[in-house]
């Protein structure tokens, strides 16, 4: 049977875009431990969904002798396709060609379905591995990633963004990832800054590796710009996949109904002795989390990073919801610069996308000291405070130990907002703590004292049992009911149905002026 020469070129063509830049380039890559562009998204999308778009377009540049090099799609792969049958956009950057360097006819690939993505109302996933600005193009290449930053910041809460590291991310590219609402690196391959080694070198004399400036470890434990971090590319994919099955599609749908067969009256014993009887003594607040969620399953964000304050998500009698949790385990759960502006991120990401927000409390207050100070723990502290105040989703908050001072608001009080505020029997909720609350009030008559430390033990028990418990705040209402710790499970997913038609506003404006 002859071919009609038209098809026939039509085949030649693609296959001749599969290749990318070729054998040799795709050979290179794979011996550098990394997939190709497209191996990626046959990866991690569903198999057989992916449907690309702009497979022949080419760039149109003649300087530097680039018109004697064209690769058909350029070096971006771009389309659309589902995740458990779920609609999502992708691009995935073609480092053997020109090293996935960004130039005009790239960045109007990524354009095209940012726009669509808008438009539709679906996730945008970036698969970023990338030289950065196609240096022959000049302004125009700058141009083109402003283009870009521009519909990120335009669909910023409108629709989930997620960016995957899996190989270089430098100078201006990083800005696009910063822009979009998770990172996901991977280790000991992909690396983000805004100048590379040598220049740092050059500039400050400082020597540094590439993994030392910008590698996964780096940024999922000391910057905080990674959210999640993988051994392996496959890993890493595999951890988008998870991450959207907790996203609605757009900020105009709920989060996806997962049922189940935990059962949501489970009650769970180990909770009531799971507050050690020492107040000082520290517990692992991971461990109520996965006690009181669906199948155990907490699925962790920036795990590595400020690990005093704990973020994820999980389900919930179904439900999608997001937990934010102090971690008694670490600082004793204080809160600080990174750990108030971590959470306060994810509240912000969780109100965008209507998931409902559950906050377990257990916070001695905002760590002291000149570093903090300097460092603006005023403001980081304001940032996670604005957070709560303007969240509108469904919030419950648990206290199940100490909820201090300025700390007490701040955390999904309910004065500012809370839904439903419960505490357990185990509950502090007072302006400080016994002892430094004994040694202001009763300074004067400690100093006078015949045995000052018999009577600071004896004005310390009596402040503990006066204000070290529940009860005053839930006088008057601070706080709707105290629960045993075996029964939260239950009261938290009852709440959530309560609560899922919940309609709260913010006053009408442009948009408020959060204390960046």
């Amino acid at each position: 049977m002859t071919i009609d020469p038209k098809i026939d070129e039509l085949l030649r063509k693609k296959a001749q875009a599969h290749q990318g830049g070729g054998e040799e380039r795709i050979k290179a890559q794979h011996q550098r431990g990394k997939l190709t562009a497209r191996e990626r998204i046959d990866l991690l999308l569903d198999k057989g969904s992916f449907r690309e778009l702009d497979c022949f377009v080419l760039h149109r540049t003649t300087d530097f002798g680039l018109d004697q090099q064209k690769f058909l799609g350029d070096s971006v792969v771009t389309g659309w396709g589902t995740i458990e049958g779920r609609l999502v956009y992708i691009f995935s950057q073609d480092f053997t060609v020109f090293g996935g360097s960004l130039g005009e006819a790239h960045a109007g690939k990524i354009c095209k379905i940012m726009d669509m993505a808008m438009k539709n109302g679906a996730p945008v996933i970036g698969l970023n591995d990338s030289g950065g600005a196609r240096i022959q193009e000049g302004v125009v290449s700058l141009g083109a990633y402003a283009d870009i930053f521009l519909r990120n910041t335009l669909a910023s809460g409108v629709i989930p963004q997620i960016s995957v590291i899996m190989g270089p991310c430098a100078g201006g590219a990083v800005y696009s990832p910063a822009l979009t609402d998770f990172i996901i690196m991977v280790r000991d391959s992909s690396y983000m800054f805004i100048t590379g080694p040598d220049v740092v070198k050059a500039v400050t004399h400082e020597d540094v590796t590439f993994e030392e400036l910008g590698g996964a470890d780096v940024h999922a434990e000391i910057s905080g710009v990674a959210h999640l971090s993988a051994s392996s590319e496959a890993s890493a994919l595999l951890l988008v996949r998870n991450l959207l099955a907790y996203l609605p599609q757009n900020n105009m749908e709920d989060p996806p109904f997962v049922p189940n067969g935990d059962d949501p009256l489970r009650m769970e014993n180990t909770l009531d002795t799971i507050i050690p009887d020492d107040p000082v003594k520290p517990y692992d607040i991971k461990e109520v989390i996965r006690f009181i969620v669906d199948d155990k399953q907490f699925f962790e964000i920036q795990e590595a990073y400020a690990p005093n304050i704990v973020i994820g998500f999980a389900h919930l009698g179904g439900y999608s919801i997001g937990i934010v949790a102090n971690q008694p385990a670490v600082l004793a759960g204080v809160l600080d610069i990174n750990s108030s502006e971590k959470a306060a991120r994810f509240v912000r990401f969780c109100d965008a996308f209507n998931i409902p927000l559950i906050t377990f409390v257990d916070v001695p207050g905002f760590l002291p000291g000149i570093a903090q100070e300097h460092g603006g723990i005023i403001r980081s502290g304001s940032k996670l405070l604005y957070a709560f105040c303007e969240a509108t989703v469904p919030k419950l908050t648990v206290i199940t130990r100490k909820a201090y001072g300025g700390a007490y608001d701040v955390m999904s009080s309910k004065h500012i907002r809370g839904d439903i505020n419960l505490a357990w029997p185990s509950a502090e909720i007072a302006v400080m703590g016994p002892d430094g609350a004994v040694n202001i009030i009763f300074r004067k008559e400690l100093s006078n004292s015949d045995d000052p430390v018999k009577r600071k033990a004896d004005l310390v028990a009596d402040y503990r049992e006066k204000f070290a418990n529940p009860y005053i705040a839930a006088s008057r209402g601070y706080i709707d009911d105290i629960i045993l710790p075996h029964e939260t499970r239950p009261r938290l997913i009852n709440a959530l149905e309560m609560l899922s038609n919940k309609r709260d506003s913010n006053p009408p404006k442009k948009h408020g002026c959060i204390p960046l």
